[in-house]
């Protein structure tokens, strides 16, 4: 019998909404956990801004049990690790251990939730730290192109600010703002537990049950996010060499049945090298190093975009080759052969993925928080082989619209130089 046939999914609620989910891989000796919490920098309010990132950095500083360093070497004395992260919509504090030290990831997981002692002392040392961070996007034009991108592209909306917020609002916070904000969003109809690997379902919720104990409720959630209607275009010159753009169009939301139909299209644009894109642009035209295309998906709306860097002297030529290729996908559909290795591409890319158990623990969290129904990884591969050059070429049309589009340029590029580009798609 194949391994994915006894690999077993257990999803359990309990009174305060805490819900707990798991998948059992008999054949894996690690455990993946994750507490997911559903908050994140779109929760924020603008002088908020950055206070869920830097409280997911302040609950490995310390609680009333151990030290930041004791924390830090808990699971990592017994070969595991234990980690974080804060994305717009979720904050995740994760553990990788062998099967027989479940007990001791709950035990530290739980603790650093329950009991941070969240110091004054601590709390203006890691302002420093996040300020360092905050740095470093500002110094990778790289990643501070799609910075300034996300804000023009969800102009005056929470899902525009940055994860990490500013120096201004991180240096604000103190003890009492931590802890508000905590009260009121780390509830227990808002976090979800999940696990994968060699583990027992009901020695998790067992545990879960003893070690966490969130106050009850939900909260309250900010307003959808809005796409834009209107092409927008939005430049930041500096003296560098290289040219870094982003140009996006609205999407479609986690949860949307047509998902896989998105990732095709921008898995044919943009994902890999032997993308239509990083063909013509990099491999025929030598104008970028690097290019690639990208989909964001939220609980209520959704972003596709391109991102490539080049010399100012290719830059509308670049932008030009990318319209190009756009115009072609609202036009022509893709012969079978193409559609078949695009098939396969996502299929070996979610597979591989799912090769992990903290692959696995990451999808379980996220398609619970995105409400998105259960999907064994056989159903999901099956509905990805039942997409359609048709599928594909409606999405383009649906997508691809140039009053929904938005630019965003950083580097030496002027004006006149985006003002060459025919954007009518």
């Amino acid at each position: 019998m194949a391994t994915k046939n006894l690999i077993k999914y257990s999803k359990t609620v309990l009174k305060d909404g805490l819900r707990i989910i798991s998948e059992n891989i008999p054949s894996a000796r690690s455990i993946s956990i994750g507490v997911w919490v559903d908050v994140g920098s779109r929760d924020e309010q603008k002088s908020e801004n950055g206070i869920s990132h830097f409280i997911e950095h302040m609950l490995f500083k310390g609680t009333k049990r151990r030290s930041a360093k004791k924390i830090a070497s808990s699971l990592e004395s017994l070969g595991g690790n234990i980690n974080a992260f804060t994305s717009r919509e979720q904050t995740c504090y994760m553990a990788v251990i062998l099967d027989e030290h479940l007990e001791q990831a709950v035990d530290v997981l739980s603790d650093i939730l329950m009991n941070s002692t969240l110091t004054p002392k601590n709390i203006d040392r890691e302002k420093s730290v996040v300020a360092e961070e905050i740095h470093e996007v500002f110094e990778n034009p790289s990643d501070l192109v799609h910075e300034h991108f996300t804000e023009n592209f969800w102009s005056n909306q929470p899902l525009g600010r940055s994860i990490l917020g500013t120096e201004i609002t991180v240096r604000s916070f103190d003890r009492k703002d931590i802890k508000a904000y905590m009260k009121k969003s780390y509830l227990s109809g808002r976090v979800v537990i999940a696990a994968a690997g060699n583990v027992s379902h009901r020695k998790l919720v067992e545990l879960v049950k003893k070690k966490f104990h969130f106050s009850e409720g939900i909260g309250n959630r900010g307003e959808d996010a809005i796409s834009p209607s209107q092409f927008t275009k939005h430049i930041y010159t500096n003296g560098s060499a290289q040219n870094h753009l982003c140009l996006g169009f609205p999407g479609i939301k986690f949860s949307h049945p047509d998902r896989y139909n998105i990732l095709a299209l921008y898995t044919y644009l943009g994902s890999g090298m032997s993308s239509v894109l990083f063909q013509k642009i990099r491999e025929e035209k030598g104008m970028a190093y690097s290019i690639y295309s990208f989909a964001d998906f939220f609980r209520d709306n959704g972003m596709m975009g391109i991102y490539f860097g080049t010399e100012q002297k290719h830059l509308s030529e670049a932008i030009e080759t990318t319209l190009k290729e756009l115009r072609k996908m609202k036009k022509n559909r893709l012969p079978d052969s193409k559609l078949d290795n695009i098939k396969a591409q996502i299929k070996g890319h979610l597979t591989l993925a799912l090769e992990s158990t903290n692959g696995r623990m990451g999808r379980l969290g996220r398609l619970e928080l995105l409400g998105n129904e259960y999907l064994p990884l056989d159903k999901a591969l099956k509905s990805i082989d039942r997409i359609q050059s048709n599928d594909i070429l409606e999405m383009a049309r649906k997508i691809f619209v140039s009053e929904g589009m938005t630019i965003t340029s950083l580097g030496p590029g002027t004006e006149a130089d985006l003002n060459k580009v025919d954007y009518s798609i």
